[in-house]
């Protein structure tokens, strides 16, 4: 469970890049198309998370053998 910041970088420029199209559908008018750019955007994220998340509780229940 070696992990470097590249998955930090990545949650930062996925941010970014929603925040300037979310920017620009609102400017627009689209404010609908907005909201749902942010909120796949948000559970692309909490994908990622989660995934980061499982890996640490795996590796919790390997260091205290709950092999169940």
């Amino acid at each position: 469970m070696n992990y470097d910041i590249s998955l930090i970088f990545q949650i930062a420029g996925v941010g970014i890049v929603v925040a300037m199209m979310h920017t620009v559908l609102k400017q627009m008018g689209k404010d609908d198309m907005a909201q749902w750019v942010t909120l796949v955007a948000f559970v692309v994220v909490l994908y990622m998370v989660a995934s980061v998340v499982d890996d640490l509780f795996q590796t919790i229940r390997s260091v205290f053998l709950f092999q169940g």
